[in-house]
């Protein structure tokens, strides 16, 4: 088994940045149909989106401010949607709530990725 199959992240951050925003979605739709649920999620679901936009603006980059620029974007909406998924209520669903801390741990490594890729870009 090469190192490659042995951890199921994806290494390609666009995809993973991808998939991230799609388990996002995944999420929102099961949620209860609450108007704190309905507002905070729509708010996930577009924080979430951003963060992959973000950073395949950042590839894109026309120089190399630019691309930090971007890159700090990618980490705010990573953050942001950590923030949002912290106030999503999962009340009485255990699933749900484990899914909630799944998405709350991706958010934080993408954040932890995205501070690493500016720390090297100086």
């Amino acid at each position: 088994m090469t190192k490659r199959e042995e951890n199921p992240k994806p290494y390609d951050l666009e995809e993973r940045t991808f998939a991230f925003a799609q388990l996002v979605r995944a999420f929102v739709r099961g949620l209860k149909r609450t108007i704190c649920n309905i507002e905070d999620g729509r708010q996930l679901v577009k924080a979430s989106g951003s963060v992959g936009a973000n950073y395949i603006e950042a590839n894109e980059a026309l120089s190399k401010k630019d691309f930090r620029m971007r890159v700090k974007i990618s980490r705010k909406e990573a953050k942001e949607s950590r923030y949002w998924l912290r106030l999503l209520d999962t009340t009485g669903s255990t699933a749900q709530d484990q899914e909630r801390l799944h998405l709350i741990g991706e958010a934080t490594e993408l954040v932890r990725i995205f501070a690493s890729i500016l720390q090297k870009s100086e």
